[in-house]
């Protein structure tokens, strides 16, 4: 049995992890405490050059009245994502103006106040705009590469993305429930993409301020989670591809990825079992972005605490991001004031997190730290990426449906079936990549992907 990073479900909770991460000014994650994390983006409004002073007064409005209440409500630690919008990709020096005003006014908070602060940078995968996408060349990639080589002199602690190899495949495969289109796209197509960009995104790192911290499968795993909230697939097949993702996720922490995880990577109870490195998560403070069934037990072994994202808008107390702010912080307080009780204390806290979410839904059963514990096992046993998503998918399939035999885990008789169904899909999925390359190779439009793009000849 190969030897997971946390030692002991004693040991796999919340605000601890093996590979604490030190960033930005003085904020230590992974050490102890739980980090409020907010991620705020500009309401419906233009991005141009005749729009821009108002998109910066309105970051600038967004992080003055988040700090204000942070600076109010004691927090000792912040963490702040900046998710860039794709026209400050596509011109970095929009992107990189935006990162440094936020950069500065964390510092002048920090130096002022003493509060830990950082700043996580996040564009946004801009290479899917191309059709196929073009994910190793074109002017997309290029004003990408611009952004992570200048992301440490605009003053980025924390360098992210949510990357999209293989998506132009895997929504196809979700609409329809298809489970060898997503191991195709997440266990072949994403998992190479994710070598070829972290390695680059790792380099570009190195010898500057900025960590590389951690990828996520929100334009995967979170389509089905969305896609199985609406009805439109089983929230069994969602569970499944929320596992699924976790190999290709793992390549960026293979890559050099030091965390902590993106907070919309769901996968990061996985990384973190695997690998020790910090993970953000979101969860029911994440409903002014989307709706979940994981709203506390995402929290569980949680080490930063995030919004996923938030616009600019007004609420009867104040503007929408200075709102979350606030929530994140109280959650962070309650789970930081239960482990100064007692170790025993924190645990019990995470065991009602996990509890109240893990029986009624297979999503959140998939996040319980005992199913994650096992179900990491069997992934870090596997010695190929490819390997490994074959194995998420069979040993999360064993999880539900143990779950399910013992009542602890909701299962409906509509969606029963799949369990039976995805085993019998995996038994005609090769148990090499080349051969499944080969399977699927006559069905895929030029038009939609090339293969090229992911080193396929």
């Amino acid at each position: 049995m190969p030897e997971l990073a946390i030692s002991s479900l004693e040991s796999f909770i919340y605000g601890r992890s093996p590979r604490p991460v030190t960033c930005g000014h003085n904020l230590v994650i992974g050490a102890g405490r739980v980090v409020p994390e907010l991620n705020f983006t500009l309401p419906p409004m233009d991005i141009s050059a005749a729009t821009w002073s108002a998109v910066r007064r309105e970051y600038e409005a967004m992080i003055n009245g988040a700090l204000r209440r942070a600076e109010q409500l004691e927090t000792p630690d912040l963490l702040v994502e900046f998710e860039t919008l794709p026209p400050m990709t596509m011109q970095p020096d929009w992107g990189l103006e935006i990162t440094e005003l936020l950069a500065t006014a964390l510092q002048s908070t920090a130096e002022r106040t003493g509060m830990h602060t950082a700043l996580r940078l996040t564009p946004n995968d801009i290479r899917e705009f191309a059709r196929p996408p073009l994910m190793r060349q074109g002017p997309h990639w290029e004003a990408m590469l611009e952004f992570f080589a200048r992301a440490s002199q605009a003053g980025a602690d924390l360098l992210s993305i949510e990357s999209t190899g293989g998506k132009e495949l895997c929504d196809e495969a979700l609409v329809n429930a298809d489970l060898r289109g997503v191991v195709f796209a997440l266990g072949v197509l994403g998992c190479r993409d994710m070598k070829f960009l972290w390695d680059r995104m790792v380099s570009r790192c190195q010898g500057t301020r900025t960590l590389p911290a951690g990828d996520s499968a929100c334009g995967f795993a979170n389509t089905a989670m969305v896609l199985a909230d609406k009805q439109m697939i089983p929230r069994v097949f969602a569970a499944v591809v929320r596992v699924a993702a976790v190999p290709r996720a793992l390549a960026a922490v293979t890559a050099g990825a030091v965390g902590p995880s993106k907070d919309c990577a769901y996968e990061g109870p996985y990384l973190k079992a695997l690998t020790g490195i910090p993970i953000s998560m979101e969860g029911k403070t994440a409903a002014c972005a989307h709706f979940s069934p994981v709203g506390n037990i995402s929290a569980a072994v949680c080490d930063c605490w995030s919004n996923e994202s938030v616009q600019n808008v007004q609420l009867l107390s104040g503007k929408a991001p200075t709102v979350c702010m606030e929530q994140l912080i109280y959650d962070c307080r309650l789970m930081n004031t239960a482990r100064a009780a007692s170790e025993a204390d924190a645990r019990r806290l995470r065991d009602w997190l996990v509890a109240s979410d893990a029986p009624l839904d297979p999503q959140a059963y998939v996040l319980h730290p005992e199913v994650v514990y096992r179900i990491a096992t069997a992934i870090g046993a596997a010695e190929t990426p490819y390997a490994q998503t074959l194995a998420a998918v069979r040993a999360t399939l064993q999880a539900l449906r143990e779950g399910q035999a013992n009542d602890q885990v909701r299962i409906s008789e509509r969606e029963a079936p799949w369990l039976d169904m995805m085993e019998m899909a995996m038994e005609d999925i090769p148990n090499t990549e080349a051969q499944l390359i080969e399977a699927v190779r006559p069905d895929i439009d030029s038009k939609i992907c090339a293969l090229g793009e992911y080193g396929i000849d």
